[in-house]
């Protein structure tokens, strides 16, 4: 059944392809985080192992969240690793050092991509495409990555 919310069907597209490529990077984003969890290495690894879990976590209800609004908006959650990494402006890890300083630099990059994507789609969702639901939404998913990202570059602070 077609959702009758008070958002135009064209404006209900554009913003599920905004929440699209939103998932499409948190895919990503949660795959290189369980890679962190499952191959760090050094004398922080059983701090670093909890720590990576902590974040995949929560990265994996953030998901969740999203493919819901998509579906809650009537539109339908992208849900292909193939999809996902055309979408996505993030890159899947590249091997290199397992060091915890390694993983934290390119997850937290990461994050603050994600960070400044989220905040330049807040104004447009709402003003543009009258969709004010999802523009709080995105704010919230947004304040949980710039929490996350402080996390991050706690550890790399000297």
């Amino acid at each position: 059944m077609k959702a009758k919310i008070g958002i135009k069907d064209e404006n209900a597209a554009s913003v599920a392809e905004i929440l699209n490529k939103m998932l499409a990077d948190e895919h990503v984003l949660y795959l290189k985080t369980r890679n962190a969890h499952w191959n760090v290495e050094g004398p922080d690894f059983h701090a670093m192992h909890i720590f990576f879990e902590e974040q995949y976590t929560e990265l994996a209800l953030m998901i969740d969240a999203i493919a819901e609004r998509i579906r809650t908006i009537g539109q339908y959650a992208v849900a292909t690793m193939t999809d996902y990494l055309k979408m996505s402006d993030l890159k899947e890890y590249e091997r290199g050092t397992n060091t915890s300083h390694a993983y934290i630099t390119a997850l937290l990059r990461d994050h603050e991509s994600i960070i400044v994507g989220m905040r330049n789609n807040i104004s447009p969702i709402e003003e543009e495409l009258n969709d004010a639901g999802t523009s709080d939404f995105v704010n919230g998913m947004m304040q949980k990555h710039e929490t996350m990202a402080w996390m991050l570059r706690a550890h790399l602070a000297k």
